[in-house]
Parts: structure tokens; sequence; C-alpha cells
């Protein structure tokens, strides 16, 4: 039997502190151990969006022929997808692990298995694709600093990057929200004067160029691919608060803090590519800057770069944990941390950048949309109610369903990535079904017809749920 002594020092060990390596990974957070609010959530989901990615996906409405005032509403409905990815954090309350062990319900335990293995690489690939966006812009510093270091300068700016996101990652959940938070506060204070630079000189007259079906669809994939990105992510940032939490305080607060990033930094790369060359986005954003101001706005470029990779690469660890590596989170981080130290040395030295940013925001939907289509039907289904030691049972669970595998949500899946294959348009593949449609790219209503199917192969089935 333990002491008393004993006891409370495992209970210290186990305890989710700012700067202290976190010993929990997918396991489920014990009621004692539970702390925050859900106010806690708009400073995570508002830090970690204030990146500048969301202005280079606004400038890319422009580029796709939409006017300034139809680019911002694209912007706008791309900041409501963050209702549904905060209220996907409930099942994380229920549970207390996550969201990947939770989608164990809708696939089955080894039908989870390929889609977790897909959405570790979706994460690993938003990962690189905001490292590379931050060490392009401390590359840009060291230049005007008077160091033109070529691909030495290039690397350093990327060690540094990756530094940066790696330490907090590293440390866990209590400190990933601290940096959230007071990194926000800073980037918020920079980015609202981005805007006062930015907005006065759009040009809200300008007409369309004639997007068309396919503009107009480019533009919904482009800037609905970050909020879709999330869903495998919500229930990791809500597993340690406490199950009196509400649906309703949590949705607000964690939609909100993503709407208002997102949108903000969209508009801005609305307003600036109407005035200037966005294919270089930063360098084109730098042109409509003040002189004294550009330092800072390389620093803004970087730090938001970094508060985004930070929840992804985090959350990419606890998705390590779910596919069998039998590490600890800490040690299992490393191994997405390597990766994305591989992929963004290739996307900095081997490839054009802004070619491969597109394609990848273009071809992640084909996946993402059918995968998060099933998991928020499952979800409303059961009402967020789920057996939460089953979730993390082998062959004698209830969710092994057949051999491991659930019928309705792998038919449900499949068929939903069949449709967005057939009526995806992007530089790396274009469905069969593209051209009949006028150009249209559909790839978004892969997630209706998951969720639909789902429904009709699963509703009539009882759905086991906590005990």
């Amino acid at each position: 039997m333990q002491t008393a002594r004993q006891q409370e020092r495992h209970q210290q060990q186990q305890s989710d502190e700012v700067f202290r390596v976190e010993t929990h990974g997918i396991d489920p957070i014990p009621d004692e151990e539970r702390h925050g609010s859900a106010k806690d959530l708009f400073w995570l989901w508002f830090g970690s969006n204030l990146t500048f990615t969301y202005v280079i996906n606004g400038a890319l409405a422009v580029a796709f022929g939409l006017s300034f005032w139809q680019a911002t509403a694209v912007v706008v409905v791309g900041g409501l997808a963050f209702f549904a990815i905060s209220a996907a954090g409930l099942s994380g309350i229920r549970t207390g692990t996550a969201t990947l062990v939770i989608s164990r319900a809708a696939f089955g335990v080894r039908g989870n298995w390929p889609a977790g293995v897909l959405n570790w690489v979706v994460s690993i690939g938003y990962t690189i694709v905001n490292t590379v966006v931050g060490t392009l812009a401390l590359e840009v510093f060291f230049a005007e600093l008077g160091w033109h270091g070529g691909d030495t300068a290039r690397a350093l700016a990327l060690l540094i990057t990756l530094a940066l996101t790696f330490a907090v990652a590293m440390w866990g959940h209590a400190t990933v929200q601290f940096a959230e938070r007071w990194m926000a506060y800073a980037l918020a204070i920079g980015f609202a004067a981005l805007l006062v630079f930015v907005l006065p000189g759009a040009d809200t007259t300008a007409p369309a160029t004639g997007p068309g079906a396919a503009g107009w669809s480019l533009a919904f994939v482009v800037m609905l691919a970050g909020p879709f990105s999330y869903l495998p992510m919500p229930a990791d940032y809500t597993r340690y608060l406490p199950r009196t939490t509400s649906l309703r305080a949590i949705t607000w607060s964690g939609a909100l803090g993503g709407f208002v990033s997102s949108v903000a930094l969209g508009v801005a790369g609305v307003a600036a590519a109407t005035q200037t060359d966005m294919s270089d986005a930063v360098a084109g954003a730098e042109k409509l800057l003040p002189g004294w101001f550009q330092p800072l706005f390389l620093a803004l470029v970087l730090g938001g770069s970094v508060t985004n990779s930070i929840i992804t690469l985090y959350s990419s660890s606890l998705n390590l944990q779910v596919l069998g590596i039998p590490w600890s989170r800490s040690r299992a981080i490393v191994i997405s941390a390597a990766v994305t130290a591989v992929g963004s040395l290739g996307a900095l030295f081997l490839a054009d950048f802004t070619a491969s940013l597109l394609s990848f925001l273009s071809l992640l939907i084909i996946v993402f949309a059918p995968w998060g289509g099933v998991f928020l039907a499952d979800m409303l289904l059961r009402r967020c109610r789920y057996d939460a030691d089953a979730l993390h049972s082998g062959s004698g669970g209830a969710y092994w369903y057949r051999a491991g595998y659930h019928p309705a949500g792998m038919t449900a899946l499949l068929t939903g990535i069949v449709f967005a294959g057939l009526t995806c348009d992007s530089v790396l593949w274009t469905g069969p079904l593209v051209a009949p449609l006028g150009g249209a790219d559909l790839t978004l209503l892969g997630s209706v017809v998951s969720a639909l199917t789902y429904w009709a192969l699963a509703a009539r089935t009882p759905v086991r749920s906590a005990r």
C-alpha cells in the first residue's frame, strides 16, 4: 500500500503544470486532475490561428478571380467552421482522452488506424507549412540585418523555428496553453497594426475577374482547409477540463477565438492582394508597410507560424500513441519533430513553396472532409456519450465491432473519399467529374456525403454509449 507521501508525490508527477513535462498521453485524465475553464479555449484557438497562412489564403481567393467583397465573404464562411470544430471538443470533456481515440467509436479500433495514419500525415504537413513560412520570414530578417548567408542562413532560420516549436510542444498541454495565451497578446497587437496599414488602401470597387464555378469552389476549399485540419484535435485540448464544462461554453469560447483571428488575417490577405502582387506573400505584404514596421512584421510571421505549429506538433504526438507507438507522449513527439524537419528541408531546398502549399491545401480535403463528416455524424448520433473504457479496449471492447472494423463508418468514409476524389481539382489531381461540372471543385461536399451515408447505415443500430 502506498503511503500518503507516495500518493502525493505520484499526483504531483501526473499534474499538468507549466514548464513541467506532461506525463499524460492518450490515457484518460482522472477527474481529480481536471482543471481550467472554457475561457482557456478562446486563447488557444485565437493564438494558434494568428498565423500568416490565413493572409496567404485570403490573397489566393483574390488570385482565383474573386472581388474584395466576394473574397471577404468566403473568409467569413471559413471562420464560421470553427463553431463545429469547437463543439467537437465536448467529446474530450466526456471521455478525458484525445480525438483520435474517440474516433474509434465511429470506425472501430482497427478501422481507426488508417485514418489515424492519414491524419498524422496531414497534421505533420501543416506543421511543415507553418515552419517553412516562419523560416522564410526569419531568413528575410537576417538579410535586412545585412547577413545574406544563402543556404546557411536558411538552415539556421529553420533550426531556430523548429527549436521554438519543439520546446513548447515537448513540455505539453499546460505549457502549450500558457504559450498560446501570452504569444497571442503580442501577436494580436502586431497583426492589428498590420490591418491598420493594409486595409485603407484596399481596392473594394474592383470587379471580380470572372472566377466562375472553379474560382469560387477553389476559394472555399483553401479557406476551409485550415479549420477542417483541426477536426482530429479539439478533444486534445478539452480533455483536462472539468466534466461540468458545458457544450455552449466551449463552443462559443473556442469558436470566437478561431473566428476572430482567422477572419481578421484572411481579410488582410484579401486587402493586400488588391494592391500588390502576392505570389510571394511575405514580400508582397511587406511592400505595403512602412519601413520601421517591416522587421516587426517579419517577427509576426515567425511568431504566428510557431503558435500554429505548436498545437499541430503536440497533437501529432498523441496521434502516434493512438497508432500504437509504445512510447510516452514526450518521446513520441521526437518522431514528429524529426519528420517535420526533413519535410521542411525538402520544401525549402527542393520545391517551389507556393505551388506546394496550394497543392497540399487542395488535396488534404479529400481525406479530411469525409473523415470529419463521419466523426461529427457519429458524435451527434451518440449525443457525445461514449463508453470511455471501451475506447481503450481491444477485441473485448464495445467498439471492436466486426474484427475491429465498424462497417458503417468504413463504408461511409470510403464513399466520401471516392466522391471527393472524383470532384477534386488540384495541381496534383483532377477528378473526372470536374470538367462536366464546369470546373467546380466539390471536394468539401465529401463531408456531407460521408455524414449522410453514415447516418443512413448507423442510425438504426443502437449506439454503445457511456455506462
